[in-house]
């Protein structure tokens, strides 16, 4: 038997995750493709994407046996600042070239939410190379951080493996504040320390570069009070985030969720620790997902007419007939 089903994308740095299925039971079918999509200067690049997803999105369909795709939920990474062209252009894509009637379009973060905590007053804290917190009280979101590592993201992986690099040329240099246990992870990974602004500063990629060297710095926090302090720093900047986003009434949920947390007890003690200070209102839970389970909730919730997240342009913009917003 044949059923009508959605379509489920997470969008991000090392390109798309996919999956399609029917609401009420488990993903049938799931592929990743290894090419992030380009950003330009409309932003994110909807036919780029769409040149990406139309044919993995038709094979997952015959691969999980469905008639069609009624309803696309696609979480892109930058889609709250870089998204004009995708809201503009790609539910009329989806539309003709794959059938879809219902189309949302999130930012990444919101999928982060929906995958941590599903459709519940809370606050998610996503953490990787960048870092940013996300919350809602069910009437519309809030968020914090997330302005890269050149401005912001703090706590992040990028901000931890600069401030555990800066502390090794301080030791390097003879400066107050140096980590010889630093310094010797940091040339043991990156090779002698002088060497390192033309290492760093021509590459387009220097925020994933500064992230690698955020777990030496864990390694090194057992045995040394340098590493030690900024994992405590970090901790301190992502309870920030989440202080400013979290709801102050009722009883919301907290969950972490991302890459970096997988650095275990010297980051996570800490921020525990800062979190139940600042917060004691809230109740800390495990994240129940990832971003594309995000986007399968917020998909089969809009096929069976039953989303309660709040939509905001920026943030969850919601096309219901995306047959209409087809460009003539």
């Amino acid at each position: 038997m044949t059923a009508t089903g959605y379509l489920a994308v997470d969008s991000g740095g090392s390109g798309l995750r996919v999956a399609v299925g029917v609401p009420g039971r488990e993903p049938a079918a799931q592929r990743k493709t290894r090419e992030p999509v380009r950003t330009g200067a409309r932003g994110i690049d909807p036919a780029h994407l769409m040149a990406q997803l139309a044919p993995v999105a038709a094979a997952l369909v015959a691969e999980a046996g469905l008639e069609g795709l009624g309803t696309a939920v696609v979480g892109a990474a930058g889609f709250a600042t870089l998204g004009d062209a995708l809201r503009a252009e790609l539910p009329g894509a989806l539309a003709r070239e794959l059938g879809v009637g219902t189309v949302a379009l999130a930012a990444d973060a919101v999928t982060a939410y929906a995958g941590a905590l599903g459709p519940r007053p809370g606050a998610v804290l996503a953490a990787g190379t960048g870092l940013i917190a996300i919350g809602t009280d069910l009437t519309g979101w809030r968020r914090a951080d997330g302005w890269g590592h050149l401005l912001g993201d703090s706590g992040s992986g990028a901000w931890i493996g600069r401030a555990g690099l800066e502390a090794a040329l301080r030791a390097h240099d003879g400066r107050d504040g140096g980590s010889a246990p630093l310094l010797a992870a940091a040339e043991e990974l990156f090779g002698p320390v002088r060497d390192l602004p033309g290492l760093l500063y021509p590459r387009t990629d220097r925020a994933a570069v500064l992230a690698s060297f955020a777990p030496p710095v864990a390694a090194c926090a057992a045995h040394d009070p340098v590493a030690a302090d900024i994992l405590r720093s970090a901790a301190r900047h992502m309870a920030d985030s989440v202080t400013a986003v979290c709801p102050v009434d009722g009883a919301p949920e907290v969950a972490l969720t991302g890459g970096l947390f997988k650095m275990g007890d010297p980051l996570l003690t800490p921020l525990r620790e800062e979190l139940a200070r600042r917060l004691p209102h809230a109740r800390q839970v495990p994240a129940e997902g990832d971003p594309l389970l995000g986007s399968v909730r917020i998909a089969a919730d809009l096929a069976t007419d039953r989303l309660t997240l709040p939509t905001e342009p920026a943030m969850l913009c919601v096309v219901r007939d995306a047959v209409s917003a087809t460009p003539v």
